[in-house]
Formats: structure tokens, sequence, C-alpha cells
């Protein structure tokens, strides 16, 4: 299989027109550069506004996708990359546009017994405190964004018309989500299997869009601190949300550990962060994956697929 992709001209998608573009291009360049040290022909394909100009003109016969955010990770690209016979890594179109839809993913892992906090969309402050009776603290964010874009943590019910017009600035019905006191921990999963688990400590407090992507935002403990039957748990779980969504190649499952009540799934990323400092690359570190080995596997998984 290793011949067969090297006679191939790969494209890595990066770019794009989502809050995440500068981000996807750091993950592109990164995959990018371990590519061409492991001796593949491999070209950087910037999306814009146009995806189809770039694609056709370059003539690439498989795409890296590095794209987070609105199309990349929501379907739209993958659905593209099938109309024209190009095999693609990462979740097909179904699994990336489930995924990116958070209510819809909720809803599949709630209904698959996989603990998720409770959610309802966010159509009015009387809807969720007086009908739904949800009580503050509440999760206010986006349904389809990522890295935090849009998201607040409403303390206190007299901010949650601010929370909620800052969410609206993205999605025209975002959800409200029950906030699960506790620890963030996430989990890489490679072609099924769960990698470790990690810890990550926000110097603010809260793991923003900012603590994500500021040097010395964030801390990060790998592998999490937990007890040997609380991370088995987890990873049973983030393989648990993987299969549920039918994804498939590299994903990210993140959680809130609350004391008590254990790990809850908030959501999965089918296309995560790829640069040498991101959580997914760490997760894979961590059971002896490295970089370029974790780029060269979510590649070969494009070529399984295919078959």
């Amino acid at each position: 299989m290793i011949e067969e992709l090297k006679n191939k001209k790969i494209g890595v998608l990066m770019g794009g027109t989502s809050m995440e573009r500068e981000v996807s291009l750091k993950s592109g360049n990164a995959i990018l550069s371990a590519l061409n040290r492991l001796g593949y022909n491999a070209v950087g394909v910037v999306i814009e506004d146009d995806a189809l100009a770039p694609l056709k003109e370059q003539g690439i016969e498989l795409a890296f996708i590095a794209l987070h955010g609105g199309f990349g990770e929501d379907g739209r690209i993958q659905a593209l990359l099938e109309f024209l016979k190009i095999p693609y890594t990462g979740s097909g179109v179904v699994a990336s546009a489930l995924a990116m839809n958070k209510p819809h993913s909720k809803a599949i892992f709630a209904q698959r017994g996989i603990p998720t906090p409770r959610f309802v969309p966010a159509l009015s402050e009387e809807f969720v405190f007086d009908e739904m009776k949800f009580s503050v603290p509440v999760v206010v964010k986006p349904s389809c964004e990522g890295s935090t874009v849009g998201v607040s943590i409403v303390r206190e019910r007299r901010d949650f018309s601010k929370a909620l017009s800052e969410a609206k600035r993205y999605d025209d019905v975002p959800m409200v989500e029950e906030f699960i006191d506790g620890r963030e921990i996430t989990c890489g999963v490679l072609d099924g299997e769960a990698l470790e688990v990690v810890e990550i400590v926000p110097i603010s407090g809260f793991y923003d869009y900012q603590a994500k992507y500021t040097a010395g935002g964030s801390e990060y403990i790998v592998p999490a601190k937990l007890e040997p039957k609380i991370r088995e748990y987890v990873r049973e779980l983030s393989k648990r949300a993987y299969d549920a969504l039918h994804c498939q190649g590299a994903a990210r499952v993140d959680f809130r550990l609350h004391p008590e009540a254990g790990p809850f799934v908030l959501e999965i990323n089918t296309i995560p962060g790829m640069t040498e400092r991101s959580l997914l690359p760490m997760s894979a570190k961590a059971v002896g994956i490295d970089f370029d080995e974790l780029v060269e596997r979510i590649l070969k998984n494009a070529m399984v697929k295919k078959k």
C-alpha cells in the first residue's frame, strides 16, 4: 500500500472559510512537512471560497483533509471529493455532518447510552429556564462550530441574553447545554482504537479559543492522572462515540470529568488539530505513535476506505 500511495499526487487541503482558517493552515503545513519527510509526492492545496478549481488545477489523486470547522468537517468537502472520485482521509459525508452538528451527535450518544450533558435548542431565555427547567450555570454555544468559537458559560440568568447574541453570530439556532463541573479531558481515536487520555488545564479556567491557540494558555497532562478504571472507561466511551457516528481514520473525543458522576462526552472532532502541539498528536505520542507515523496512518486509511 505504501508504494501505491507514493505513486500518487497527494493534496493537503487547508485554509477554508471558517473561523478556524488560521489553525487549519498550521495543521496543513505540519502535515505537508511530515509527508515530504516520508517521501510522498504531496502538495499544499489552499482552499478559498471556490474549492473545485484548486482541486482540478492541482490534479490531485488523494486528498488529506486538514480543513477545520465548516466546509471541512461538515461533510461538504467530503461530498465534493466523492463526486470527483478522489479518495480522502477521515470520516465520510454522513459521519462528518453528524459530528459537526452537536445536537444531532448528542442525540445519538444519548440514544446509545453514552453519557452526554443535557441539552436543548436556545430558542429563548424563557424556553430554556422556565419551560425546560434548566438552572444556571449553563453553556451556550453554536450548534455547528468548533474551537469553542462563540461559546459562553452563563453563571447568572441575567447574562443569558448576551451569551445567546454572541452564539447567534455564528449559528441561527444555538444550543444550551447543562454545565458539567469538573476536569477537561480528551482522547484520540485512530482506526477505531482509543489512544491515550490527555488532561487540559486552561490557565484562565475556561478552555476557550485563546486558551487553545495562545502559547502558554493551557497546560497539558499526558497521560491524564486518572484512576485506571476511569481511564479505561474514558477510552471505552471514546471508541463508542466514534463507532456510534460511524467515524473513520482519526478523531478526538472531548469530555468533562465530573468528580462524582464521571465522564460526559461533549463532542467528537472528525478533523482534529494536527500541529506538533495539538491534542491528537499528544494522545498518539503517549502510546508510542510519533507525528510522522500518525500522519502516515491517517493517509493509509484513505486507501482502506477506497478498497
